[in-house]
């Protein structure tokens, strides 16, 4: 029996060692593996790009746009990690719980960019509540945004992981402050937002996890929903999923743990709040459902394998 040839081109990065750890042990594949000589080699790169029945680009931006041009084999099926390709013409979005429609769109693509961390937390609450027309589009949305520090990539958990670190790193730190985070076209994007959501990230000092919260005024809401009914309307909408899952009302006890989800490929939504006002907070692994475990799912979706393959 075939079985399908997968390369992680960035094998060295974050993701692409989360990918490769997940991918490891798996029979049901095989991976290619490049000389580490070679990492920077473009023929090479090419070569296995094209030798591929499926490729993972845990690359930086630009270089994720060229590996991508040197696919030329009509076979060859990309996951892009990178926010290259999140918002771009002929790409589809790899987030299979939003919809049917979606989650049929990645099994038949032969491109799939994978969401960004913080944007999958804003989306897996915004989309539903926009369309099942909750949320208004033009909606004055804030949201923010505690991560692990694993988040930032090798260069930030060098810098957390030092023991003669800055002490300020102690704290949490927020960070984009200029309010353009790279994520945010794909949270406006994917939700249909015509308005961007003021978007507030935080890093703290533990490694893995990730707390998005979406803040509401219900009576800025169609039809002015309490936040029970929010929550009603959430559990409704994800009934069924694996990975997506709708906590009781107000979550299981008065306080969130941002780290409570790391190691799983878990993403759960927490609905709190009262008539007037309603918080909705994203719990799970920033590389996790955030992103390696995210891209796994979505292989096995675009391979024919079970979705939840090597993730539980």
């Amino acid at each position: 029996m075939h079985k399908p040839k997968v390369y992680i081109d960035g094998q060295a990065g974050t993701t692409g060692l989360q990918i490769h750890e997940r991918l490891a042990g798996r029979t049901d594949i095989e991976l290619l593996i490049i000389d580490p000589e070679k990492r920077k080699d473009r023929e090479e790169r090419r070569r296995l790009l094209n030798a591929a029945d499926l490729a993972f680009l845990c690359l930086p931006d630009a270089a994720a746009r060229e590996a991508a041009s040197l696919v030329e084999n009509p076979a060859t099926r990309i996951i892009d990690a990178s926010t290259a390709h999140r918002t771009a013409p002929g790409w589809d979005y790899g987030f299979p719980e939003l919809s049917l429609e979606r989650r049929a769109a990645i099994a038949a693509s032969r491109r799939v960019a994978n969401p960004g961390c913080h944007a999958s937390g804003l989306i897996a609450s915004v989309y539903p509540l926009v369309r099942l027309g909750i949320l208004p589009p033009d909606y004055p949305l804030a949201c923010y945004s505690l991560t692990g520090y694993t988040g930032g990539g090798k260069s930030m958990i060098a810098e957390y992981e030092d023991p003669a670190r800055d002490g300020r790193l102690d704290s949490c730190r927020i960070y984009g402050t200029a309010l353009r985070h790279k994520h945010l076209p794909e949270m406006a994007a994917v939700c249909g937002l015509t308005r961007p959501p003021v978007f507030s990230p935080v890093v703290g000092d533990y490694p893995q996890g990730m707390a998005t919260t979406i803040l509401l005024h219900n009576d800025l809401l169609t039809g002015r929903p309490d936040a029970r009914e929010i929550h009603s309307r959430l559990a409704e909408y994800y009934a069924g999923e694996t990975f997506v899952r709708v906590a009781p009302f107000g979550g299981s006890e008065p306080v969130i743990y941002a780290n409570e989800l790391a190691g799983t490929n878990y993403l759960d939504l927490i609905v709190c709040g009262h008539e007037a006002q309603t918080t909705v907070t994203a719990l799970f692994d920033n590389l996790g459902k955030g992103a390696s475990g995210a891209a796994v799912q979505n292989m096995n979706l675009m391979l024919g394998f079970d979705e939840t393959a090597g993730l539980l």
